[in-house]
């Protein structure tokens, strides 16, 4: 083989190259670890010499490797057995397959074990559907597991079910204070009903035992393969350090950081890594995100192409289905919602917010800050455009991350800074029935206005938010382009669909762009990393509802096949 000759040629099909112009070609070369040729068949496979591997693709569709660009990928493994039960739907559908599944958990659990599971909706739980609305109790747990305490986590990961045993373990009765942005549901006789949401989990999720550094690495590595089945070859981990130590098993956590670090230099990372470090919590302060990045720094490491921390996340507010997004109008059943950071009164939380933004910024981090109600984003934005002004940067790039109720005003001035906004279509396929309730049918088509965005001029960023969801960017790719739902199939808000292109630009080279690394990856051009997936088919020709039926056959990262169906 000469230095010139490729190791791989993909040929015959439909290279969606998802450069500036769309480019579709018909076939790709690799040689090494970077794409040297794209163009004609004829072009490439006149490049083949004797050793290169050559797959013919038969009409199917090539793509960038895709960039998940929201995706707590540490977390999630760690939501998977032996760490977790699945107590999501479809594996259950009402409170009592819950108690069932817990009651199993803790048959072979000794006394005093914690068990923990993620994944349960009330927005699919049949008590919770009827007529009484019941909602889940720690009741519901005492008697399948009475004598182990019980931590189950949310799909949105922003409220807690405990038991009994796990409020006495962790001390919490009807006189325990929620921190800053927290709230413990109490019931009829003022008794904490087991449910704690946004900042108060950290009051159950603190005594969760901690997974052993070796742990957290078996739980990434299970994860990036079963992202190279999805072909996916990049992600941002948004949020590990300090602030994240209360986390469910410190799923944002610092040490997986160290995990992250020690995979790179064994050589066992199989993935882009980007990170956005965590120095405060959930109801923290400005404080706590000077003292977080003083103890952090910028860590470094090896193989910056693989593991890199570029920015800082700052929680805003909460989510809209816990009615803790703060909104400028009120939710159908009253209340605003809130800022879910340190103050007494909503001025004082807005100030707060305001100079932790601007600590994080002169210190020269990208920002992503989790917001999700318009008047929430609207401070964000503003304290984006007022910490730049007085301490200017050409390139930070910082993003609103969610966004679900972005306005006109917030995504112009996200436009003229060169900011972006990182959205979940896969989620609001998920919840789109249960929020006409929450805010009302209006509000709700509205909600994530994708096509808005991309009309202003903002880089849009799409991505699954795992373990919220599962991480199947093809999901996504149908949600943005139908506007459904999961539960009726009725379009909401169809006025927000947007193109195949568009979409595909949000998963691979808008995504690349967020990660300050779009000259080097996100699209398949001459020079760029060799990372790539073939589908079974060609996806321009494909209905939008069967996009989610489309198989990865075979993905390529930094020049390696990692996953073949």
């Amino acid at each position: 083989m000469t230095e010139s000759t490729p190791t791989l040629i993909l040929t015959g099909g439909q290279v969606l190259t998802v450069d500036p112009d769309f480019t579709v070609a018909e076939a790709v070369a690799v040689r090494g670890r970077e794409i040297i040729a794209v163009g004609t068949d004829v072009e490439v496979r006149a490049l083949a010499g004797l050793s290169t591997r050559v797959v013919e693709l038969n009409g199917r569709t090539v793509l960038p490797g895709i960039n998940d660009s929201h995706l707590h990928g540490a977390a999630y493994g760690m939501t998977k057995p032996p760490f977790a039960l699945d107590v999501g739907h479809p594996t259950v559908g009402s409170i009592a397959d819950i108690a069932r599944a817990v009651a199993g958990a803790a048959l072979f659990a000794a006394p005093g074990e914690w068990i923990t599971g993620l994944g349960w909706d009330p927005g699919y739980l049949a008590e919770c559907l009827a007529d009484a609305r019941r909602f889940p109790h720690r009741r519901d747990l005492d008697e399948a597991a009475p004598h182990n305490p019980v931590c189950l986590t949310d799909f949105s990961a922003h409220m807690v079910w405990a038991n009994s045993a796990a409020l006495r373990a962790c001390g919490i009765d009807a006189a325990t204070e929620p921190p800053p942005g927290g709230v413990i549901d109490l019931d009829d006789d003022g008794e904490p009903t087991g449910i704690l949401r946004e900042a108060a989990q950290r009051l159950v999720q603190a005594a969760l035992p901690s997974p052993t550094i070796a742990q957290r690495r078996q739980a990434i590595r299970g994860v990036v393969t079963e992202l190279h089945s999805r072909g996916i070859t990049s992600y941002t981990e948004p949020g590990l350090g300090p602030g994240g130590a209360g986390t469910l098993f410190g799923g944002l956590s610092t040490d997986n950081w160290t995990a992250y670090a020690e995979l790179v230099a064994s050589g066992q990372l199989d993935a882009r890594v980007s990170v956005l470090l965590l120095p405060a919590p959930m109801g923290g302060s400005a404080d706590d995100v000077r003292k977080g990045l003083a103890e952090l720094q910028r860590p470094e490491c090896a193989d910056p192409r693989l593991l890199r921390a570029i920015g800082v996340k700052i929680f805003g507010d909460g989510v809209p289905p816990n009615r803790t997004a703060w909104m400028s109008e009120p939710y159908p059943d009253g209340g605003h919602g809130a800022l879910c950071v340190h103050g007494d009164s909503p001025a004082l939380q807005a100030d707060e917010l305001r100079e932790m933004i601007r600590v994080a910024h002169e210190a020269g981090f990208q920002l992503g800050v989790h917001v999700t109600g318009d008047r929430a984003i609207e401070t964000v934005v503003d304290a984006f455009v007022a910490a730049n002004a007085a301490s200017p940067r050409t390139d930070a790039r910082h993003y609103v991350i969610h966004g679900d109720f972005i306005g006109a005003k917030s995504l112009a001035a996200l436009a003229s800074h060169g900011y972006g906004v990182n959205m979940n279509p896969s989620i609001k396929w998920t919840i789109s029935d249960l929020m006409d309730e929450v805010v009302g049918p209006e509000r709700s088509a509205y909600q994530w206005p994708v096509r808005s965005a991309f009309e202003a001029g903002v880089t849009v960023c799409a991505s699954s938010d795992a373990p919220v969801t599962e991480p199947d960017w093809r999901l996504g790719v149908a949600a943005m382009l139908l506007r459904e739902s999961k539960a009726s199939g009725r379009q909401s808000g169809a006025d927000q669909c947007v193109s195949l292109a568009e979409a595909l630009r949000a998963y691979t080279i808008n995504a690349a762009r967020q990660d300050f690394a779009e000259s080097w990856k996100g699209s398949l051009e001459v020079g760029k990393v060799a990372d790539l997936c073939v589908l079974d088919r060609d996806l321009m020709a494909t209905d939008p509802h069967d996009i989610t039926g489309v198989e990865v056959d075979l993905t390529v990262f930094d020049g390696r096949v990692v996953f073949e169906r």
